[in-house]
């Protein structure tokens, strides 16, 4: 990739994106959108290589659901562009505003960061969401898929293109480029374009993020990988709690807002994992500690034949001895660690151990213990009776997102469109000197 080309494409881009009107950027993404659904066909063909040639290298179960779409994915990522097409543009937005002693007048306004990189594994729905998010926040975006994703990835942008080039004078096509390319030069490129890439985000497993952020040059926006907890206490409805343990872990173990490890209050613990066992089934493998594991082993519902009748997939291991390694591991597969704790104070000092500050959740019915709990776990989200998988853009209003922020400058949690800006001082004055 020549990167002194490509990131002046991308500049010229963002100053012409600059200048237009939130009714021009809104026409353009509207014909992006159509030709994505004329596009269809063309789409999922070039997924369905991807997809086979992943099955071929021997791609978990959970990784090749994130790499695939199919006809009702394609209809999510056209509802969430519906969204953000719809939100109000950010861009002019006054954030404060005032009036010196002097008489000048000072107004904060929202702008563009300017050029934007992803650096992203498989789905290849970020392509899309990426690419409206940057759009309607006014920034050019280069995005840098995985080698998982290439063909899916190539299409994709094409069609972006074409869109944007049947928009006319509404479009802004050089406001999007793609790094096809299938070695890490092109990631080193990106990390050191110091002065010609405002802002690198990576989106992905924990080895990409730390390359991104041990590595740049270039400001980074960390997303974070996903070890998420369930803390079941000791004032817990156990029906819920196991229902909320199964959508976290079970509904889609691939996603980082997946929960990797379930804490259980000593209290509740003897009534609670028959309960838990009970409800996986089998189909999901259990790494207990010393207190745990004889509880869960012992449950009737853990056994061979239950665990075949429910469509279980791992029969008489599904309980298994947790090994140090796995506390504070991303599995990212139908496996989960299980851990006692004495009280809801240890819940939060063994989750802010281990944690990578995405997504927590505490299943109570008291009050204090819940609030103790948002006030001292330290992530992006805190959630109280519900489930971590809400951690989404989409779920929580944004149409899409660029990831899950995990530190806390600029940005944190779900990402949608004003993260993508920064703001600027705007100061009129008539005369006044110092």
């Amino acid at each position: 990739m020549d990167i002194d080309n490509v990131c002046a494409g991308l500049r010229s881009g963002a100053e012409k994106l600059l200048q237009q009107t939130a009714a021009q950027k809104n026409r353009a993404l509207e014909a992006v959108s159509a030709y994505i659904d004329k596009d269809r066909g063309a789409i999922l063909a070039a997924n369905a290589c991807d997809v086979e040639k992943a099955k071929a290298g021997g791609m978990s179960e959970a990784l090749v659901e994130r790499l695939s779409l199919d006809e009702k994915k394609i209809n999510g990522i056209l509802d969430s562009m519906r969204i953000v097409i719809n939100q109000d543009d950010p861009i002019g937005e006054e954030t404060a505003g005032w009036k010196t002693p002097n008489g000048m007048t000072i107004r904060q306004v929202r702008v563009p960061l300017g050029v934007v990189a992803i650096i992203y594994e498989s789905r290849p729905n970020v392509t899309v969401d990426a690419f409206c998010l940057a759009y309607k926040s006014g920034n050019a975006i280069l995005l840098r898929g995985s080698s998982s994703a290439v063909e899916s990835n190539r299409v994709l942008v094409r069609t972006i293109k074409r869109g944007l080039q049947a928009a006319g004078q509404d479009g802004v096509p050089g406001a999007l480029e793609l790094s096809e390319s299938k070695d890490h030069e092109d990631v080193t490129q990106i990390l050191n374009a110091v002065g010609k890439i405002d802002v690198v985000i990576p989106r992905g497993g924990k080895k990409l993020i730390q390359t991104v952020v041990q590595n740049a040059r270039i400001p980074v926006i960390e997303t974070g990988s996903g070890v998420c907890h369930l803390y079941i206490d000791d004032a817990a409805d156990l029906n819920m709690a196991a229902a909320i343990a199964e959508n976290a872990k079970i509904q889609r173990p691939g996603a980082c807002n997946a929960i990797e490890c379930i804490l259980v209050n000593k209290r509740i613990a003897s009534d609670f994992l028959p309960l838990l066992a009970k409800t996986f089934a089998g189909r999901v493998q259990l790494h207990a500690d010393e207190e745990c594991y004889p509880v869960l082993s012992a449950a009737e519902e853990c056994d061979s034949a239950a665990a075949v009748k429910t469509g279980g997939r791992y029969g008489q291991n599904c309980v298994v001895h947790a090994e140090p390694g796995d506390y504070g591991f991303e599995f990212l597969d139908y496996v989960c660690t299980v851990h006692a704790v004495e009280s809801v104070d240890e819940a939060i000092t063994y989750i802010n151990t281990h944690n990578t500050k995405h997504s927590e959740c505490i299943v109570t019915n008291d009050l204090e213990h819940a609030r103790q709990f948002q006030s001292q776990v330290d992530a992006a989200c805190v959630y109280v009776n519900s489930s971590t998988r809400f951690t989404d853009g989409g779920e929580f209003g944004f149409g899409a997102e660029l990831g899950i922020s995990t530190q806390k400058l600029h940005a944190r949690g779900p990402m949608g469109i004003k993260a993508l800006t920064t703001t600027k001082y705007l100061i009129d004055g008539e005369g006044q000197i110092r």
